[in-house]
């Protein structure tokens, strides 16, 4: 049974770009190296993109949304450095507009359905990796929990942060708590 890893918006904005932080920077090894590891034991790998566009950006003016970022068609949209290289063609990439990808969400609910008929779990694990930890990490961990609820659900610590470290801490416990597995935590 294949394992999933979901690299979540390791997009240019949320790693140099407006909304990128010191440190995000760092993750591009380790994401790396998962990517390779889930690629050579033939397991699949997927991504989400935080996906805006500018017309709909400037409709929200005014209304507290945060600064512009990941405008599609624009280099900040774009998956960061040697993770932009390991994207493949065959992997399949969420586009989403807000915090959790719903398209990731009905994907892994009609996994679980389909091999609920067989009697056994749609994925041996769903991984998670990528930024930001404290949103939408966590919302997609909690899709994914929710869509398939006996399969193990992991954050890598190693391969996640935030732009504020004490809340990234915080957010890994609430994880725990909601029955994610945290691993690499130091």
């Amino acid at each position: 049974m294949k394992r999933l890893l979901l690299v979540v918006d390791y997009q240019n904005d949320f790693v140099d770009g407006s909304l990128g932080f010191p440190g995000a920077e760092k993750l591009e090894g380790p994401i790396a190296e998962k990517i390779a590891a889930y690629r050579e034991a033939g397991d699949d790998v997927a991504f989400t993109l935080d996906t805006h566009h500018r017309d709909y950006l400037k409709t929200q003016e005014g209304r507290g949304l945060p600064v512009e970022h990941c405008i599609e068609g624009t280099p900040g949209h774009d998956l960061y450095g040697q993770i932009a290289l390991l994207q493949c063609d065959t992997d399949t990439v969420f586009r989403k507009p807000s915090f959790g990808s719903a398209a990731f969400f009905e994907r892994s609910r009609l996994s679980q359905r389909a091999a609920d008929e067989v009697g056994k779990p749609p994925f041996a694990s769903i991984e998670i990796v990528g930024l930001v930890s404290n949103i939408c990490v966590l919302a997609n961990a909690v899709l994914a929990k929710t869509a398939c609820p006996e399969v193990p659900i992991i954050v890598d610590a190693a391969c996640t942060a935030s732009h504020d470290p004490a809340l990234h801490e915080k957010v890994l416990d609430v994880m725990e708590g909601l029955q994610i597995q945290v691993i690499n935590r130091i």
